[in-house]
């Protein structure tokens, strides 16, 4: 097993104070903790993301859509922490076509167009390529993607960012947000939350055990509460640990895993 290294993402929508255990050393906010993956699961990338204010209206292509040598980026959501009322937007209220929805970014009015939920911690979303969808302020979240740094922003509240219109709008799926897209972890024993063709995600709690053939080659293994131990080496909360199989995985009463695996090859 190894430690993944981290690089410290700065974003005018992160924290200047992001919650415990993660520390903020400069004085820009920070927005995101990335986690460089190893050539095994070189497709995926892990990061923690904490925000304080709104990010951009956006939308990612798929593996067709990007561009030439480019991965998609479909990716998923795991509420950690949110802020009374903190929301995220997926989607669209009511199917749009695309010179509307050009409009409404171009105007503002896309802030009420969007499909707004409101998140509590062990939420669950799933975030298909092409879904326009935005992480409001107040929200400490884990996402899994495809290892891909493709985003066409349509709308960013009036922020001098560059927007990417255009390419949005012939990517993006003008529809409201299936709803069997999200679920709820509870925290205790094993649940699976993606099986997908590009990911696996599961949260794991005391008592649990992981099913026969889940994350049994190659797992990225996140603590997000004290007591997970990996062959009796303590797994610090906040960090990301590449392990060959899970095998020897022991968590504690109140300990809680997150467990992700790279399912496109």
């Amino acid at each position: 097993m190894r430690q993944l290294h981290t690089h410290l993402v700065h974003k005018v929508w992160g924290r200047q104070l992001p919650p415990p255990p993660f520390a903020n050393p400069g004085d820009e906010p920070l927005g995101e903790i990335w986690f460089d993956p190893p050539p095994e699961v070189a497709d995926l990338l892990v990061k923690f993301i904490f925000t304080d204010a709104a990010l951009s209206v956006q939308v990612h292509p798929n593996d067709d859509q990007a561009p030439s040598g480019h991965r998609g980026k479909n990716e998923c959501w795991y509420i950690l922490d949110a802020e009374p009322g903190a929301t995220i937007a997926v989607g669209l209220t009511a199917e749009m076509d695309a010179e509307d929805l050009r409009a409404a970014a171009l105007d503002g009015s896309i802030e009420d167009a969007l499909g707004t939920i409101e998140v509590q911690p062990g939420d669950f979303f799933s975030i298909p390529a092409g879904t326009v969808h935005a992480i409001g302020a107040g929200i400490s979240l884990l996402e899994v993607q495809q290892n891909s740094d493709i985003t066409y922003r349509l709308y960013d509240y009036g922020r001098p960012r560059e927007l990417h219109l255009e390419d949005g709008l012939r990517v993006a799926r003008r529809d409201p947000y299936d709803a069997s897209l999200r679920s709820h972890a509870e925290g205790r024993g094993y649940e699976e939350l993606i099986d997908g063709p590009f990911f696996r995600v599961a949260s794991l709690g005391p008592g649990g055990s992981v099913p026969e053939g889940r994350f049994a080659d190659e797992a990225l293994l996140l603590p997000l509460a004290d007591g997970v131990t990996l062959n009796g080496t303590a797994l610090p909360v906040g960090t990301c640990t590449f392990s060959r199989g899970v095998a020897g995985l022991d968590l504690a009463e109140g300990a809680r895993l997150a467990l992700v695996e790279d399912t496109a090859h």
